[in-house]
């Protein structure tokens, strides 16, 4: 069922809403003219009707019971932000240019996440446009945009959302994302849309006055949970499903990242999630290109991968954040909260070779098994990384990687990420090593909320990263911190840093053992200090060998690549990559003793 305003063309729009429990309801325009419109309840509990006279830029109310004016849930623009009147829009007004785009198969995609607010001075869609070409150059083909449904104020890292159909204002709205998207096509990069379907934002949320769209069967970190399996769940339901197909139709959108499946809850016959992914499956049949959904999740569970025919949910691919977190704890130390769990280069070396490092095995900081089994799933279904917007900004001070080890470690963890057997995400800046902080804020307009908002964020901290002074998540200047510099990106270690991504990206796409992400052809192996990695990963067509030194001292090792000639493609220890220079031969022919550099890695091909 299609829900919201739906503008058919000649001033007449299509209003749908779904309000099982209302005894009346009625579609009251605010502008350009004050009048009110009665609908009829359907017996799905949905409420229409098809008015004439209704131009885009009408600005409307729904009328729930005679007297309370609330905006539409399923609003696609809300130009006065969360409490304001909900607007018809014009799907119509932009000309599309990309009918040849077919998208970009999952198993190539080279993901750069951002947030739309702090990726360029201007801050909007319009702002990414012009940055396209260099993400292009760098060899990204994916960006995922962190979530742009309508939220409160202007700054967000916009998991507060509270209409979900609604392109966030101060972005520019709908006419602005989709020539963003168009314009990403131009370049042959795909989009990915970050979605939240396990909460609503709490400012302007009156979803409630609508229907049962919550359960207090379930709680999550935000309160009761989505309504997806109790009483008159039917409505729930098509509110996502037809909030994750209108993002495909109507933004030419190329796949959606699921956020905190973890916190989406079904014990019915058909999870949520099995269902969602049916529906875009059948979509991408019938425009005839492949339509992804990737989810996050915390449950090192294959069921959301694992086809829906064996029992899963058939969703394309899932978030592993073991990779992150054991890359992170060998880089810098850190073994506080959940990194207590990846301290050791063995857990490095089983996330490169079986996705999760806990597969039903005991965890330390959970105090309890966790896991499922992932080694027989192909890496295409894994998107790792070693920085993002969670693991940044989640800390106190915001810190990058860049402010927290040295120029050597982050060419490492580089080689680290691009050289693994999965889909790799950048986070913003990351390419280049940028060194402002990604802090979290709000702009709130309800005090109450950000006072909340500030002691929640100090209770998080109550584990982590304790050290310096409390960031205000309500000041601008937070905001304001976590802008961009990408002037650096042609400036000193900065493009230096650049340019080793770029190459990196460059011979992972070339080198068919690079390129090809099944984990069966893959070895790895630690040495007894725990500090030095080496992995072998092959096709029937090439080979490649690599050494990952975590070590901040040089090591000698005996190589444990395969018999026959190696040549080596790439050293980070090289002064070409302002490192100490390299200490390795430029060929390996048996299994002579060498030299590793410290905190570097190389990569040699057969």
């Amino acid at each position: 069922m299609k829900i919201g305003a739906n503008y058919l063309g000649d001033g007449r729009c299509a209003f749908t809403v779904w309000a099982p429990y209302l005894k009346e309801v009625a579609v009251q325009i605010i502008s350009p003219e004050d009048r009110l419109i009665p609908m009829e309840q359907d017996e799905e509990g949905y409420w229409k009707v098809t008015a004439e006279g209704v131009e885009p830029g009408t600005l409307y109310f729904y009328k729930l019971e005679g007297s309370l004016e609330r905006p539409d849930p399923a609003s696609h623009f809300q130009p006065e932000s969360v409490h304001g009147p909900s607007q018809v829009v014009d799907p119509s007004t932009v000309s599309w240019n990309d009918a040849q785009w077919s998208g970009v198969p999952l198993e190539e995609m080279i993901i750069y996440e951002l947030h739309v607010g702090t990726f360029s001075p201007a801050g909007t869609f319009d702002g990414i446009i012009p940055r396209l070409k260099e993400l292009h150059e760098l060899g990204v083909n994916a960006i995922e945009i962190m979530p742009i449904a309508q939220f409160p104020g202007n700054r967000n890292w916009g998991y507060d959302g509270a209409y979900l159909y609604a392109v966030q204002n101060s972005y520019g709205g709908p006419e602005a994302l989709k020539l963003l998207v168009d314009a990403c096509h131009q370049q042959g990069i795909a989009v990915i849309l970050d979605v939240v379907y396990n909460h609503f934002g709490p400012e302007g949320n009156y979803i409630g006055d609508y229907g049962p769209y919550y359960t207090s069967t379930y709680r999550t970190p935000w309160g009761n949970a989505i309504n997806y399996d109790d009483v008159r769940c039917d409505g729930v339901r098509n509110f996502f499903i037809e909030n994750a197909l209108y993002w495909f139709e109507n933004y030419h959108i190329d796949a959606l990242r699921l956020d905190a499946v973890h916190a989406i809850y079904d014990l019915g016959g058909k999870h949520i999630l099995h269902e969602l992914s049916e529906r875009v499956d059948a979509l991408s049949q019938q425009q005839g290109r492949k339509l992804y959904l990737i989810a996050e999740s915390d449950l090192n569970d294959v069921r959301i991968i694992r086809d829906r025919s064996l029992g899963g949910y058939g969703i394309h691919a899932q978030w592993s954040d073991d990779f992150h977190h054991s890359l992170h704890s060998l880089v810098t130390g850190e073994n506080i909260g959940y990194y207590k769990d990846f301290e050791k280069c063995e857990h490095l070396a089983t996330a490169i070779k079986e996705t999760f490092i806990y597969s039903w095995k005991f965890s330390p900081f959970r105090q309890r098994y966790h896991g499922s089994d992932a080694k027989d799933f192909p890496g295409h279904q894994f998107v790792v990384c070693i920085q993002n917007h969670d693991q940044v900004g989640n800390r106190m001070l915001g810190e990058r990687l860049s402010q927290l080890v040295s120029f050597d470690a982050l060419k490492l963890a580089a080689g680290a990420l691009l050289l693994s057997p999965n889909i790799p995400l950048l986070f913003m800046g990351e390419e280049y090593g940028e060194e402002s902080p990604f802090l979290y804020f709000v702009s709130h307009t309800d005090q109450n909320l950000v006072e909340a908002v500030r002691n929640g964020r100090k209770e998080e901290f109550k584990d982590f990263h304790l050290e310096g002074e409390f960031q205000d998540p309500f000041s601008y200047v937070t905001f304001f911190k976590s802008k961009l510099k990408w002037q650096k990106r042609q400036e000193g270690k900065h493009k230096v840093l650049l340019e080793l991504y770029q190459y990196l990206i460059q011979l992972r796409r070339t080198l068919p053992a690079l390129k090809n992400l099944d984990k069966q052809n893959l070895e790895v192996s630690c040495n007894d200090s725990g500090k030095l990695m080496q992995v072998r990963r092959w096709t029937d067509e090439s080979q490649v060998f690599y050494v990952l030194n975590f070590s901040e001292k040089d090591v000698l090792f005996k190589p444990a690549a395969a018999s026959g000639s190696w040549n080596k493609v790439l050293d980070s220890a090289d002064d070409k990559w302002m490192g100490s220079g390299s200490k390795l031969p430029e060929k390996l022919t048996g299994e002579e003793e060498l030299t590793m550099a410290s905190q570097s890695f190389a990569l040699f091909s057969q």
